[in-house]
């Protein structure tokens, strides 16, 4: 099985200028239920099904499985989605050892920026990059899942 060890936090600084690659995200979830997600998401031209797990106690780690889809695989399946859809750009940033995906929502998460660095055990030291803040790991309002749900301006 294989495991997905990450951190997420909101993002207070400017990090544009630091972003070493960025590309436009557009993804809809076949389903969204609580401990069991099965996402569809459409990057730079290629497509994806990807399975979660639930995570554990802290929120920082849980079951995933991802497969690369034909785009009009992955464009089939968007219209079997739940309502809702997520877009939004993400952008990486360098920081030590580590990359952190910083993600800048549009549409109904206008506003919402969150960073997430993914790390090889729950307690792996990284550097934080002086555009984080608070830490959100393990807050379900943040998971995609339930921003296609209950979206950032809504709150």
């Amino acid at each position: 099985m294989s495991q997905e060890i990450e951190r997420k936090f909101l993002v207070t600084g400017e990090y544009k200028s630091k972003a070493y690659e960025q590309s436009r995200i557009v993804q809809g979830y076949i389903s969204s239920a609580r401990g069991r997600t099965v996402r569809v998401r459409i990057r730079d031209g290629k497509g994806y099904l990807t399975i979660k797990g639930a995570s554990n106690a802290s929120g920082t780690s849980r079951y995933e499985w991802e497969k690369e889809l034909p785009l009009v695989e992955a464009e089939e399946l968007m219209k079997l989605c739940e309502p809702g859809v997520i877009d939004k750009t993400r952008y990486l940033v360098h920081s030590g050892k580590h990359t952190f995906e910083v993600d800048e929502f549009y549409g109904e998460n206008e506003g919402l920026v969150v960073a997430e660095v993914e790390l090889a055990s729950e307690d792996e030291a990284f550097e934080k990059p002086d555009f984080i803040g608070q830490e959100v790991t393990g807050d379900v309002r943040y998971y995609n899942s339930q921003l296609m749900k209950r979206p950032y301006t809504a709150w």
